[in-house]
């Protein structure tokens, strides 16, 4: 092999908020911590046995604020980035080393509640999007309302008795 590779992805839920920290040249760090899981059978006792292993997540710079504004305590998140070692000294002078995922990428995997979707259903218009194959216009109406779109749908099935086959 030519090169070598540096790639970690985790799916887990965060263990608390995302703290922030801010820079005099405005660059931001935000970091939290990452729990997977991992549950097996003890082949020996037949037990049941769950193992958390925590993972410390640094995102930086835009990443980092929105990570701030959108990820909250137990939220379920996809991680993707690369494994740094950090040296720092305590406050006894002894030289520590924190190993840290350096995050490139990261997908939100918790689902809105039912609260923030049910608030915004009076609001949110459905889309209708036509276009004229002839002439390649598209023409984009946004008044036919949410409570609609089952009967819009419904309207477009075709039925499998009418194939020509």
């Amino acid at each position: 092999m030519a090169g070598t590779l540096n790639k970690v992805m985790l799916i887990g839920h965060t263990g608390d908020d995302v703290k922030m920290m801010y820079f005099e040249g405005g660059g931001v760090i935000g970091r939290f911590p990452l729990a997977t899981n991992e549950d097996y059978v003890n082949k020996s006792t037949g037990e049941r046995v769950s193992n958390t292993e925590w993972h410390n997540i640094v995102v930086r710079n835009k990443a980092a604020e929105i990570c701030e504004k959108y990820l909250k305590k137990g939220d379920k998140v996809y991680i993707e980035g690369r494994l740094k070692t950090r040296k720092w000294q305590d406050a006894e002078g002894k030289d520590r080393y924190s190993t840290e995922i350096q995050c490139v990428d990261f997908t939100f995997l918790s689902p809105k509640t039912e609260n923030q979707n049910m608030s915004n259903i009076g609001s949110v218009q459905k889309s209708v999007v036509q276009s004229n194959s002839m002439t390649g216009v598209i023409n984009v109406s946004s008044d036919v309302p949410l409570a609609n779109e089952a009967n819009v749908a419904s309207d477009n099935v075709v039925d499998e008795d009418d194939l020509p086959f």
